[in-house]
């Protein structure tokens, strides 16, 4: 029997086909633009499963030295700098924000801008049902649980940071109102929850499901070079994807710094009225520290034990805070404001989005500070999140990670901020407490705990928020540490994470960086480095989209050529094959056990599948057939491959799936508590219908409907795909008649994902 890929095991334990030179059609080329022919972007869907995969060393995990080295290298240097020459380092970058606030801080505006309309693109089109995995894989989280991991890993402490300061600075000095006016208050709380909005959510969205459906659906690793192979392909896989690396690796660095050093700042406060203890450099230098060795203890016990339980304690505190706040404050102004904000907030979000302060004579500092360096945070931040959202997002359809990504967290957001903000609006402008107000705007830290201090149970308050706080700097913190290890790895298996000494080289490493921009000016100085270093993420921010829209032409592809079928298919369309009327009425009675379910596979299966290669093969197709056990239950699951040179291969597969006996139904239920169901799978993953009941040539029929459907496939993506701008023509080729690559037999070829995680959901 032929070696098979075993969909029984897990993905680092399964065995991999071995790709025929011969069967491909492969023979020796000239070594005349062999090398450029080699590293051209796939045209196909069929290059994508085929070459997709070996971007990576599948011989396991290792350490991406270059990237690692040089990315060190600069966050190490820069370090060295703010440290040693802080005031210098402070000075140069303010220079630098200066000029990119004048001259290309509309590059950060119209970048959300096209982001946010991009994946909304997405969602709404048709490939927006396209999953993340295989077409039967189903999500591991439950939604609560995904939607709590969503919110605590995308939102940092700085949001507690800015939610009283910002409020208070948009009134006092808004970008386009006269100071203190009506007009300002309304817009004061509005401008920070803009900028807390949907921008930075869409960003994450964007990152995550580009690396979650290349990684999953594919077989790719789980980085940004590999969400760029469409666009770049094998280039990828040397300098290029390194240069990639190390700019994604180095604005991930700046930005979860930038927030560890909000956090430490902010609890330096928090820790200081609880204990009593002083506030200043050395306390925050103490926390970051410490904050260090519980980062390494966290990022060492897995993603299910240690960021999945913060992430839920972390919802629980954060929402008992507000629930708090709602109570005990101004209750009726809060609400009313509340829903002022979010329907304003929705109504003027266009116009803002594209707002630059042009015609503000300093429109540019005021940008400076605000809008770009938050829309630099979330480009900075994005990789990162991204990440971590498409490792807890697995199975989900594109649509259902992009709503869920820019609705839930972003609500909660503006719950967040509409409460803290309106409650130090109303203590600063209704009470007139301009003491209260200055001491916001001058030290938004200090001002955010003596809006707390205002509460009745101020102590259980200020303890609620700091632990609130301290979850929110720890989930961040904790998943940096594992994002940044993975970013500087070579990992084939998405499910796998960087090795853990990485991950506490980077913990540490991010922990310097902190100290130098908290001793090189604090707050501000971070805001500079921040908007500098995510500048060219950009870029990648570009690449990624048009990857991205190119792999959704190829499911395009895939999707409109299963339904141009040949006019000669079985009229059933390709589901569940025509069945008698005796067949079916025992299929509703019918719950085969283990015995059942291996005589089917030998009997029926297995002899339909030899007979109809035997057809196959008569008028020249190379067809292979191959059976083997499943490790676990022992049963026969047989295959049937058609390999078509140049082009994806046609794959039929039936193999048992386990499966609970309804409860309720035409059948009565049996004393048994699970059945097989005898499942065709394909490239994509399960058709979703049972073949258990059907006879020999039932199956051949199946077969053959199958095959002429993929045909039908296989014209249409002729037709429908073309080169582009960005991916110009091989000299005398096409997307049909390109060249197939030289292929060794000792690369393997693309994982063909069939039933693994549907037998187990």
């Amino acid at each position: 029997m032929a070696e098979s890929y075993d969909p029984s095991l897990p993905e680092h334990e399964r065995s991999k086909p071995q790709v025929n030179r011969e069967k491909l059609g492969g023979s020796q080329r000239s070594n005349v633009g062999v090398d450029r022919e080699d590293k051209r972007p796939p045209k196909t869907s069929a290059e994508m499963l085929k070459d997709g995969p070996t971007i990576a060393d599948r011989n396991g995990s290792k350490v991406n030295w270059q990237v690692l080295v040089t990315s060190s290298l600069i966050i190490l240097a820069f370090s060295i700098w703010a440290i040693f020459a802080p005031d210098n380092a402070a000075g140069t970058m303010k220079t630098i924000v200066g000029w990119i606030g004048v001259n290309v801080g509309w590059i950060y505006v119209v970048t959300v801008t096209v982001v946010i309309g991009f994946v909304i693109w997405v969602a709404i089109s048709p490939e927006g049902k396209v999953r993340m995995g295989p077409d039967h894989s189903r999500p591991q989280y439950n939604l609560l649980t995904w939607a709590a991991m969503l919110f605590a890993a995308g939102v940092g402490i700085d949001m507690l940071f800015y939610s009283v300061g910002g409020p208070i600075s948009h009134y006092v000095d808004p970008p386009n109102a006269e100071p203190r006016s009506a007009e300002a208050l309304q817009d004061s709380v509005i401008w920070t929850m803009f900028h807390y909005g949907m921008g930075g959510w869409a960003m994450y969205s964007l990152l995550g499901m580009a690396m979650g459906y290349f990684a999953y659906r594919w077989g790719m690793p789980l980085s940004i070079r590999a969400a760029l192979y469409p666009l770049l392909g094998k280039r990828v896989r040397g300098r290029t994807g390194d240069v990639l690396d190390i700019i994604v690796l180095v604005g991930t660095v700046m930005g979860v710094a930038t927030s560890m050093g909000i956090g430490v700042v902010l609890l330096n406060v928090g820790i200081s009225i609880l204990f009593g203890l002083p506030q200043g450099l050395g306390l925050q230098i103490a926390l970051v520290l410490v904050a260090v060795v519980v980062t390494i203890a966290a990022c060492t016990s897995g993603m299910d034990k240690g960021i999945r339980l913060i992430s839920e304690l972390n919802l629980w505190v954060a929402g008992a805070m507000m629930l708090y706040i709602l109570v005990t404050g101004q209750t009726a102004f809060l609400l009313n404001t509340l829903v002022e904000n979010v329907g304003r907030f929705f109504w003027t979000l266009p116009e803002r989005l594209t707002e630059t302060m042009g015609y503000q004579l300093d429109g540019a500092e005021w940008m400076s500070g605000n809008t770009l360096f938050f829309w630099a945070f979330w480009l900075a931040w994005g990789p990162f999140v991204g990440l971590f959202l498409a490792r807890i997002s697995r199975g989900r359809t594109l649509r259902q990670f992009v709503i869920a990504a820019i609705t839930i967290p972003v609500l909660c957001d503006l719950v967040m901020v509409s409460l803290f903000g309106n409650s130090a609006i109303f203590e600063a402008v209704f009470k007139n407490n301009t003491e209260f107000a200055d001491l916001a705007l001058e030290s938004p830290e200090q001002g955010w705990y003596a809006l707390l201090e205002m509460f009745p149970g101020a102590m259980l308050l200020v303890g609620l928020a700091t632990l609130s706080g301290l979850l929110f700097y720890l989930t961040s913190a904790n998943s940096g540490a594992m994002v940044m290890s993975n970013f500087s790895s070579s990992i084939p298996d998405p499910g796998e994470d960087g090795p853990k000494w990485l991950r506490i080289f980077w913990a540490i490493v991010t922990a310097v960086l902190t100290i130098a921009m908290l001793m090189a000016g604090g707050v501000v100085t971070m805001e500079y480095a921040t908007l500098i270093f995510a500048l060219p993420v950009t870029i990648v921010a570009y690449l990624v989209m048009f990857s991205f829209t190119r792999a959704l032409r190829m499911e395009r592809a895939d999707r409109e050529g299963h339904t141009r079928r040949r006019r000669s298919e079985a009229s059933t369309g390709g589901h569940t094959p025509d069945r008698t009327i005796r067949q079916r009425l025992a299929s509703l009675r019918s719950y085969p056990d283990t015995d059942a379910a291996e005589r089917f596979s030998t009997g029926t299966v297995a002899p339909a599948l030899n007979t109809a290669a035997e057809e196959f093969r008569k008028e020249g197709y190379d067809v292979t057939v191959d059976t083997r056990h499943q490790d676990g239950t022992g049963l026969t699951e047989a295959s049937f491959q058609v390999e078509i040179p140049g082009h994806r291969s046609f794959l039929y597969e039936v193999a048992p799936v386990e499966t609970p006996v309804p409860i309720f139904g035409a059948r009565p239920a049996p004393q048994m508590k699970n059945y097989y169901r005898m499942e065709v799978f394909t490239h994509t993953g399960s058709e979703g219908y049972d073949l258990y009941g059907v006879d020999k040539q039932q199956v051949i029929d199946d077969v053959l409907d199958r095959f002429e459907s993929h045909l039908g496939f296989l014209s249409y993506s002729a037709e429908a795909l073309s080169d582009t701008v960005i991916t110009p023509p091989i000299e005398g080729t096409s997307p049909v008649d390109a060249p197939v690559e030289e292929v060794t037999g000792d690369e393997p070829e693309a994982p063909e994902e069939t039933f693994a995680e549907y037998s187990t959901k």
